[in-house]
């Protein structure tokens, strides 16, 4: 039975790893919402656009529409202030939303409530009453309320102190810790159980993103902390908290949100699922997880997804150095060419390769049938005497006087190698 998904905001590196972990798997249909145009439309085959603001007061009517519209069952949010709200409204909601109760979500909403929570704590950080009582320099600022690294500030003296106090922008005052941060991803089950605990650290971080970051062994003192974070707030399926070392070579605890984290990718590519283990046991299955005795690191970057105003039915594709490359396969051509296949897209091979091409595609392990025609000239033809363009059609080639000679004599787009990222559709 076909359960459908709605993930929001789909376009932050939340939603697109939601995406990600989820695309793949059968029976489940993944739809993007988003209130303002974003990645998402890229990567999101079904994309839904318009909704309304998060504060916004029909917020919640709309997103009931949208969920009666589409059949939506769960609601996946992906932004700190969505989580809340949507907890908040649980019960207006006509789909099941993936986080944490209401109460779990207030608490890791606010770092003031989040540290009060564990007062008598190790692992929780001084936090000053006021400015007053602060003796030692420097101390950490950052908003009650906020993510990434939006608002935070360091003092070194009183008068650094007072200036960051004097804007309004609710600043708890902190002990610093000086040393590396790491991230725990946890999973858990419906039961209360920590079903899973993987440390990570945080070894370059970008506007408050980790753009890398690599598994570790856990801790023993880490591990700790999240059985008690787990008892105390008894989370549901995926969430993660955040800790940095202090001067002692102890842990203090920075954050805690019941949501996906964007860098949880790098467990899942290790077979822990966080957004998949999260449905399942929503679904009401008891989940078992598998991890894979490896160390991984991810280092992201921005990523170019692209939007053409044409459209095609016809490809005319080159085969030295085009669906070759040194020799060897060109993998981005594969997948494109596979994505013709299944978009019922024409392709028609013509090259000039001096040896038996037929001959040559098998021992590249190239299917021919993959092709609606193979034309194979000698070197001194023209490749333009073969076009029949009675179809839309793009031509792809290495070769600059080739494409010259077709976008001269026909008018059709035409794209070298380094161009054919344009033509990968990503969505799923």
């Amino acid at each position: 039975m076909q359960k459908n998904v709605l993930v929001f905001p789909c376009g932050s590196e939340i939603g697109l790893e939601i995406n990600n972990a989820l695309k793949f798997v059968k029976g489940l249909k993944i739809y993007g919402g988003s209130s303002v145009a974003d990645h998402g439309k890229y990567t999101f085959k079904n994309y839904i656009d318009g909704i309304p603001n998060v504060a916004d007061e029909n917020f919640i009517p709309a997103l009931n529409r949208i969920v009666e519209e589409n059949n939506i069952d769960y609601i996946f949010p992906a932004h700190d202030s969505v989580v809340l709200t949507l907890a908040q409204n649980k019960e207006k909601l006509k789909a099941e939303v993936l986080t944490s109760s209401k109460e779990v979500c207030e608490i890791c909403r606010s770092k003031k409530l989040t540290y009060e929570t564990f007062p008598e704590e190790a692992f929780t950080p001084h936090m000053y009453r006021d400015q007053n009582e602060v003796q030692e320099f420097p101390v950490f600022l950052k908003p009650d309320v906020g993510q990434g690294s939006k608002g935070i500030a360091l003092a070194r003296n009183k008068e650094e102190l007072a200036y960051h106090l004097s804007k309004p922008n609710n600043l708890l005052i902190l002990e610093y810790l000086p040393g590396k941060e790491y991230t725990i991803d946890c999973f858990t089950d419906r039961h209360g159980e920590l079903k899973f605990a993987g440390m990570r650290e945080r070894r370059r971080i970008k506007s408050g993103i980790s753009v890398n970051s690599m598994t570790l062994k856990m801790e023993p003192q880490v591990r700790e902390i999240a059985e008690v974070i787990n008892q105390k707030l008894q989370p549901q399926g995926m969430w993660f908290f955040q800790v940095k070392e202090a001067s002692d070579g102890s842990y203090k605890l920075l954050e805690i949100a019941p949501r996906i984290a964007g860098t949880m990718s790098l467990y899942r590519n290790k077979g822990i699922n966080f957004s998949l283990l999260s449905l399942y046991d929503r679904m009401g299955f008891d989940v078992d997880i598998i991890e894979n005795d490896f160390t991984i690191e991810v280092d992201r970057a921005l990523i170019n997804r692209f939007s053409l105003d044409i459209s095609y039915d016809k490809v005319y594709l080159d085969f030295d150095d085009t669906i070759t490359l040194n020799k060897k396969i060109n993998p981005y051509i594969m997948m494109f060419i596979y994505q013709c296949m299944a978009k019922e897209i024409d392709i028609v091979l013509i090259t000039k390769h001096i040896h038996d091409i037929r001959e040559t595609l098998r021992t590249l392990k190239i299917d021919p049938s993959l092709f609606l025609e193979i034309i194979h000239i000698k070197q001194e033809d023209e490749k333009h005497k073969y076009f029949s363009v009675d179809k839309s059609a793009i031509f792809i080639d290495d070769s600059h006087s080739e494409r010259r000679k077709i976008k001269e004599k026909f008018g059709i787009p035409v794209f070298d190698i380094d161009a054919i990222e344009s033509l990968i559709d990503w969505r799923n």
